[in-house]
């Protein structure tokens, strides 16, 4: 192994490696595994889905039950999920998609691979909340470096050490084709800066946020406002795999610009959206709940007049595609006519990857977004009381 893949000194508690694709991340993950288990009973497994899991961490062509001798192999066992070692060590294996599997389940070592892309990063929360046992808890992470927040808080904690790395650094043992095809055709590139080079790239091209943008207009604390209102992405289904239903309050502050004040986005039953979105009318003094019935239809408007038949309510529908509407709003955040009021790490991510013919993923933050800005600044009403926020 290089330099590069072997493990770092000293007592760290994760090691982070971001690396190219090619760069031997899963050999890296495997071999370390291999390792732990001469010494530790309880050495676990998270991959970004099932199939992941399954496909590359195990039987895959780096994975473990290919780069163990015959007589350290373990047995997998599929319908227990876990690998039962020879010496009796026994590794369970987890999807960042059941993130309430890991909860109560304890861990000497972890291996997390692909984090970058985990679709539920609360997975990750829960893996070291259990990350418990013995008396050096360790994690190492092997990911394609994205620019998501779990991936920046990780590097930012001081019991992390990084390990950069591009496909470049293992060509000696990749398919010469390879290289011809894939790496001469995005060498140079955006995606190739990311995937190659392991760039952790801080806006998406062709995104209609930018960090910068963002982080321009924010400000600490809002004036008093003319308007407010909570705006509500429904998701069609409720569950562990379901999207999110995207909440967000913003208001039209006196001075005539906007003010996103909190990002309520969640995964819940319609009933706990529902409420979730009334409280925040209530505790904002809003003057409107907006939401797009585009796929629940009159769901929306029931679930609200369940809880409280007296609230001020608006359906709209989505006639235009998601960039369309988005480009008004995205105009007035470069007027600088918008601001956050603190940071609001979720939507701001969602927000700079969401370009035109791509986005990994439902955008109902953004969508809520939109379309709470769009009520306040593209439709404009009579502008009712002031209200003095103190948030």
């Amino acid at each position: 192994m290089r330099d590069n893949q072997r493990p770092p000194e000293g007592d760290w508690a994760t090691w982070l490696i971001l690396a190219g694709r090619g760069f031997g991340k899963t050999r890296v993950g495997s071999e370390t595994v291999r390792r732990w288990v001469q010494d530790f009973p309880f050495v676990n497994l998270i991959g970004a889905t099932s199939d992941d899991a399954r496909d590359i961490m195990i039987e895959g062509e780096s994975g473990i039950l290919a780069i163990c001798p015959r007589q350290e192999r373990p047995a997998y066992l599929p319908s227990k999920r876990c690998l039962e070692w020879p010496n009796g060590a026994r590794s369970l294996i987890f999807t960042a998609d059941e993130p309430e599997r890991l909860r109560g389940k304890q861990h000497m070592k972890l291996w997390c691979d692909e984090l970058g892309s985990w679709r539920r990063p609360e997975a990750f929360v829960q893996a070291m909340l259990g990350l418990r046992l013995g008396a050096l808890p360790q994690a190492i992470v092997t990911t394609t470096p994205k620019p998501v927040r779990l991936i920046r808080e990780l590097m930012a904690d001081i019991g992390t050490v990084t390990t950069r790395g591009s496909t470049y650094d293992n060509r000696g043992h990749l398919a010469p084709g390879f290289f011809a095809r894939i790496i001469n055709r995005y060498e140079g590139t955006r995606l190739g800066r990311q995937e190659l080079n392991a760039e952790l790239l801080d806006d998406v091209e062709g995104a209609l946020w930018s960090g910068e943008l963002i982080k321009a207009a924010r400000v600490r604390k809002a004036p008093d406002m003319a308007r407010i209102v909570v705006a509500i992405d429904p998701a069609t289904t409720s569950g562990e795999d379901s999207d999110e239903t995207g909440i967000v309050v913003a208001g039209r502050g006196v001075d005539g610009h906007a003010y996103v004040l909190r990002d309520l986005s969640c995964r819940l039953s319609s009933n706990g959206w529902g409420n979730r979105a009334i409280n925040a009318y209530r505790e904002f003094r809003a003057d409107r709940i907006v939401a797009e019935v585009n796929n629940g239809g009159d769901l929306v408007e029931d679930v609200i007049r369940v809880i409280d038949r007296n609230i001020s309510y608006r359906a709209v529908h989505a006639s235009r595609g998601k960039v369309v509407r988005a480009e008004p709003i995205s105009a007035l955040y470069e007027q600088k006519r918008v601001h956050h009021v603190g940071l609001f790490a979720e939507l701001e991510t969602q927000m700079c990857s969401f370009v035109t013919d791509n986005f990994d993923g439902s955008p109902d933050r953004v969508d809520a977004l939109v379309w709470a800005l769009t009520e306040l600044m593209v439709h404009r009403e009579p502008t009712p009381n002031i209200r003095f926020l103190s948030i």
